[in-house]
């Protein structure tokens, strides 16, 4: 299938727990600049920061990438790619966006290739990735989100049913992290951001269940681990370690 597929990585500067984060030093190289590599890597075309500020801008230029100002003040990261996908691919060439977050130095490459892979062999709207969750504390954790979706023995790939907070489903089984990278169909995309707030959404403080309650399909793809975000000075100082010793 010829998709023409887009990376949008959205970064902004306003982090409550980490200051001015998408610029923060990570081996010589803004975080923000270590993401967009990391991007790159995947081999599956072009990639563009989408910022709030126009110092990410700069950052990202002056390593010879990619990035686009939108308005700081919109609401998620999606409503960002949207309104850059539609300042850098007015015409719409871009048939598939990928969603990666801007705090994911460390992100193995080859799981957003996997977010495209599900869309290629699916007829979802949405795709997304997940891990078996195998720390004890993790399965209660509200902050560590479930996505709900029953794959048989040996299935890689299955539609997401719910995601939560909660500790869910029920008895024994495996319990899976929901990942943050997404996957989109560019009408999927232009829907999504259309749509207000749905109330599973503003009670869980999820913003995919927006798609889910509009009857939207999301499929999900097993991966090995979950990414490493960057939210705190340890996380930062974690992220440092791992690319120094690549170097």
């Amino acid at each position: 299938m010829g998709s023409l597929p887009i990376i949008l990585i959205p970064a902004r500067m306003a982090s409550t727990r980490l200051p001015d984060k998408p610029l923060a030093d990570i081996c010589g190289t803004p975080m923000i600049v270590q993401v967009m590599h990391r991007a790159n890597e995947a081999g599956i075309g072009r990639v563009v920061v989408a910022a709030a500020e126009t110092e990410i801008v700069d950052a990202v230029t002056a390593a010879g990438g990619e990035a686009v100002l939108t308005d700081p003040d919109l609401p998620s990261g999606s409503d960002r790619i949207w309104q850059a996908l539609e300042k850098v691919d007015h015409a719409g060439k871009h048939d598939v966006i990928l969603n990666v977050q801007g705090d994911l130095p460390i992100l193995d490459p080859a799981i957003i290739k996997t977010a495209l892979d599900v869309l290629e062999t699916t007829e979802a709207d949405i795709s997304t990735l997940v891990a078996e969750i195998s720390k004890e504390e993790e399965k209660t954790n509200p902050n560590v989100v479930k996505a709900v979706l029953g794959l048989k023995a040996g299935e890689r790939v299955g539609r997401a049913l719910y995601f939560t907070r909660a500790t869910a489903p029920a008895n024994e089984g495996p319990l899976y992290h929901h990942i943050g990278l997404y996957g989109y169909r560019r009408a999927a995309l232009q829907r999504f951001v259309s749509l207000p707030p749905s109330p599973l959404e503003v009670r869980e403080k999820l913003e995919q269940l927006r798609a889910l309650e509009a009857g939207m399909t999301i499929q999900a793809a097993l991966v090995d681990t979950v990414p490493h975000g960057v939210d705190t000075p340890a996380d930062l100082d974690y992220a440092r370690k791992i690319l120094g010793q690549k170097k």
